[in-house]
């Protein structure tokens, strides 16, 4: 999984990136971090940068699945008690993992994840149905050309260096691994996993999210009635558009990961 440590010692913190990305979506944030911490960044097995996706491009994928992936990388390093952060999809993933092996995990950090992504009665998820249908049509016809539109709608137009980052890292995926694993995530329901988190979490989410409105993260935070911690699962909302803040607000990325740590 391309694991890589940068330290200074300190608390070790473990960078997941979520669909699309690679362990270089981190870089603009991993410098400042390393200097207070020990930081771990990898690729899942979906990643374009990881040597082989792990069997998606001709399997149906699964949360779990990728959730087995982080709590073997996490043991082959001998991680205990690490501070996890896990962007979008990576977010969930890292719950489910808490839940199997709370050993690894001394806290959570969820930036811009969700539970689930379609609209239903009653929750807010961000997409209809027919979107979901709609995108994932658009990538199986035409993937090379939908790469640079779902960069600029997901990182926002008002970065242009950060949507060209992200879209090179989309653009190193397998096609028909992209495909999969963005059906995985746009029809994934786990909201059952919720309360069964104890992990002491944070969650982070952009104030204009434009792939989780902030309703998801107010929903999250109800639900994780288990989170360790005399406040439970606690809220930070960063003023930034987008689904990227390590991309389109490092600095600010940065100074909230410190203030969650600092406090935890």
């Amino acid at each position: 999984m391309n694991a890589r440590v940068f330290s200074n010692g300190g608390e070790t913190l473990v960078l997941a990136h979520g669909y699309g990305g690679t362990r270089f979506v981190w870089d603009d944030v991993v410098p400042s971090l390393a200097e207070r911490f020990r930081v771990v960044v990898f690729d899942w097995s979906f990643s374009g940068a990881a040597a082989s996706d792990g069997g998606c491009s001709e399997r149906p994928c699964s949360y779990h699945g990728f959730a087995d992936e982080l709590v073997a990388m996490m043991d082959e390093l001998e991680l205990k008690g690490a501070v996890y952060v896990g962007h979008s999809m990576a977010g969930m993933i890292g719950c489910i993992a808490s839940v199997a092996r709370p050993d690894l995990f001394s806290h959570l950090v969820l930036v811009g994840a969700s539970p689930r992504y379609i609209n239903e009665d009653g929750y807010e998820g961000g997409f209809d149905r027919g979107q979901v249908d709609t995108m994932l049509a658009a990538v199986e016809a035409d993937f090379a050309g939908w790469v640079p539109l779902f960069a600029g709608a997901v990182v926002g137009a008002d970065y242009p260096v950060a949507v060209a980052k992200f879209a090179k890292q989309l653009a190193t995926m397998r096609p028909a691994t992209a495909l999969r694993v963005l059906r995985a995530v746009l029809t994934c329901d786990v909201r059952d996993v919720l309360p069964d988190v104890k992990a002491p979490c944070s969650i982070v989410h952009c104030g204009r999210d434009t792939v989780a409105p902030l309703a998801v993260a107010r929903y999250m935070q109800r639900a994780m009635v288990g989170c360790a911690g005399a406040r439970g699962a606690e809220t930070l909302v960063i003023d930034s558009s987008g689904h990227f803040p390590q991309l389109a607000a490092p600095k600010e990325f940065v100074r909230v990961i410190e203030a969650i740590l600092i406090d935890h």
